[in-house]
């Protein structure tokens, strides 16, 4: 009798232990240059989460959003650009009511183009109006593959916009020269890291401001110095569920409560060490004396929201085209 319950009960054990010692696994499909934050996110959500793996795959968000239609199954994206999130809702892969799903439009934390410039700031680059100099070399990624530097054609226009009082001919001027004085396009912000520090071209890196303070921190103020102009334009986060691949892969659940974490106390406290403004008062409390004021415009006071901007510069034949021409 003692071996047959003996027998059931390791029988039962069988078919009872799968169900909660499961490995579950999600495919977080990332911007380029959020390498390391996401090492840091994920280690600290595995934490309170065992059985659980995060993988990471980073891109500019314009070829991630591509990349996923094609069959790169994300379970969850965080991106860097609304737009790319609004493609994966065209294609059927996200839902229509994305940013409602988590607070703050579903963008847990924000920062805005700054710049790089060389130890001493030798070209003496203080803000945008310097982009438009003959001496001024800008580096920045394409901006028909990445996120991070469509935000820089559009602070850089929507500073033009407020300069030139809305004159049409002086900010496509602007904006050309700008784009005449690239030494090279990469297809992502961290490539066109490499390509200002590691391998010395251009005079100015322009890139988020949690960017630059990492390769500050990284190679020292000896090497690079990083400079927050006066005023740019607020550049938001965006995440949602892959709710296509989620719901194939059984883990529509785990996905939101990854996501969910990256509002938490300690998910904000994870993102403000690696040089993002945060949401959560606490957590931006404890960071204040590091993150200098700064005035920030948005898309939607400049531009007339993300739709008016696709539709406008992002579109074939748009704005961006004309200007960025066969470069």
């Amino acid at each position: 009798m003692n071996r047959l319950l003996i027998l059931g009960t390791a029988i039962a054990a069988l078919f009872v232990q799968p169900a909660f010692a499961q490995e579950q696994k999600l495919l977080n499909a990332s911007y380029d240059i959020a390498r390391e934050l996401f090492v840091a996110e994920n280690e600290a959500f595995v934490k309170t989460h065992p059985g659980v793996t995060i993988d990471q795959s980073h891109a500019g968000t314009s070829k991630q959003a591509r990349s996923i239609v094609e069959g790169l199954e994300a379970d969850v994206v965080t991106f860097n650009q609304v737009t790319d999130v609004e493609f994966l809702v065209k294609q059927g892969f996200v839902s229509k009511d994305w940013q409602k799903a988590f607070p703050n439009s579903a963008s847990p934390f924000y920062s805005f183009p700054a710049f790089l410039v060389r130890a001493g700031n030798p070209k003496n680059i203080k803000g945008w109006a310097d982009l438009g100099r003959d001496d001024v070399h800008a580096v920045f990624p394409n901006p028909k593959t990445s996120g991070n530097a469509r935000y820089t054609y559009l602070a850089a226009y929507a500073w033009a916009k407020e300069e030139f009082k809305d004159d049409a001919e002086k900010i496509d001027a602007y904006i050309t020269k700008i784009f005449d004085n690239v030494p090279v396009f990469d297809t992502g912000g961290r490539a066109a890291t490499t390509t200002f520090v590691e391998r010395g071209q251009g005079d100015v890196l322009i890139t988020f401001e949690a960017e630059t303070r990492g390769i500050e921190k990284q190679y020292g103020k000896d090497k690079v110095l990083s400079v927050i102009p006066s005023v740019s334009l607020l550049a938001e986060f965006p995440v949602a569920v892959v709710d296509k691949v989620a719901k194939k892969h059984g883990t529509e659940a785990l996905a939101k409560t990854y996501l969910d974490f990256l509002y938490t106390e300690e998910g904000q406290r994870v993102a403000a060490e690696f040089g993002h403004r945060v949401h959560n008062e606490k957590v931006a409390g404890e960071f204040k004396d590091q993150f200098p004021e700064i005035r920030l415009v948005n898309v939607d006071d400049v531009f007339g929201g993300w739709s008016k901007i696709q539709s406008e510069h992002f579109a074939s034949g748009g704005t961006l085209d004309k200007l960025y021409g066969s470069r």
